[in-house]
């Protein structure tokens, strides 16, 4: 297997800030899978949940852009070919995109949905976005929040896919890249 060595690794901030979105994912995604089913007080809670932590993926996600735009990330691997380098990267800019869109598009379905159900963060609540109430707007978004959930599952899956077969086909040493390690912490 490959050595990854310290100039090859994320830094501590990354490696956090992208376990930190993906656990935020994992769980949005399955309440808004569960919670959308039920029709209840507990529904709704969950469907607030829900919200409020998808608003703090899009909050993580601009602190995770503007990381990596003034820390450049590691090269990929010298023998990683061209298709593989372009697909890694499409992913990759895909993954920001839904990260950006879905808690995006989320708010503003709340937001213009005639009926709106305030979004609680405990005892704050979470402002709507400056939009009129508008089944047509709220629909679109939702729509648009619904095709990004599938595709953010899909691309999820291709993510996981792709690092099981680096780690245990390939054996490339590449999943070190982002994970958590204690020499890791000095690269912040």
């Amino acid at each position: 297997m490959t050595k990854i060595d310290a100039s090859q690794r994320y830094s501590a901030t990354a490696v956090v800030l992208h376990w930190a979105i993906a656990a935020l994912v994992l769980t949005v995604l399955g309440l808004g899978l569960y919670g959308s089913d039920l029709e209840n007080r507990t529904g709704e809670r969950l469907i607030n949940l829900h919200k409020v932590l998808g608003l703090s993926v899009l909050t993580l996600t601009a602190v995770r852009i503007g990381w990596r735009l003034t820390h450049r990330p590691p090269a990929l691997p010298d023998g990683m070919g061209a298709p593989m380098r372009w697909a890694a990267h499409g992913a990759h800019a895909l993954f920001y995109i839904l990260l950006l869109a879905l808690p995006l598009s989320g708010w503003l379905m709340t937001s213009a949905f005639p009926q709106r159900h305030a979004i609680m963060a405990g005892p704050l609540q979470i402002p709507f976005l400056p939009v009129a109430p508008d089944m047509a707007v709220a629909g679109a978004a939702f729509f648009a929040h619904e095709t990004g959930s599938w595709a953010m599952m899909a691309l999820v899956a291709l993510h996981v896919a792709a690092a099981v077969w680096h780690q245990f086909i390939v054996k490339d040493g590449l999943i070190r890249r982002m994970t958590p390690s204690p020499r890791n912490s000095a690269r912040t």
